[in-house]
């Protein structure tokens, strides 16, 4: 039998929160696999610009996809520590190089809003949705569009 404690259970996400830029951006936490800092990036010659590299993880190759440039948000400052977050797509890895790592929020499903359409274009190419937080929008993520789009790049 299920208890009111359940039923609020069923009915919220949990979301990993990372930022690229000043954009809040949450992933849903069944998503992710690690979050790690990349080290001894290669290069990959004739890679679109979005492809930050591959890099060796604990044994696995992982593709880099820089999130900044993904998302023509500009170059990273050299100086900045470099993050990701690593993701499993279609039984590849990828690393989602990201500014910074938030906390995990669990956020009621009720909440959760579609993409408004004056959204900049840039975000809503690969938001599934938004969270009107406390202060600021979180745009949720829909990592299969994010790394799909960057697949058909590739193929191109």
């Amino acid at each position: 039998m299920m208890s009111a404690h359940d039923t609020v259970e069923a009915e919220s996400t949990e979301y990993v929160t990372v930022t690229v830029g000043d954009q809040l951006f949450g992933l849903p936490i069944g998503r992710v696999q690690d979050v790690f800092v990349p080290e001894r990036l290669t290069h990959v010659p004739l890679a679109p610009p979005e492809v930050a590299g591959m890099l060796n993880l604990r044994g696995r190759v992982v593709t880099a996809i820089d999130m900044r440039c993904r998302l023509d948000f500009g170059r990273r400052d050299a100086s900045q520590p470099m993050l990701a977050i690593g993701i499993e797509f279609k039984g590849e890895s990828y690393g989602l190089l990201i500014d910074t790592v938030g906390e995990v929020l669990k956020l009621p499903d009720s909440a959760r809003e579609s993409k408004p359409a004056n959204l900049d274009p840039r975000l809503a190419r690969v938001a599934s949705s938004i969270y009107r937080l406390e202060n600021q929008l979180m745009v949720v993520l829909d990592v299969d569009r994010v790394l799909d789009m960057q697949n058909g790049a590739v193929a191109a």
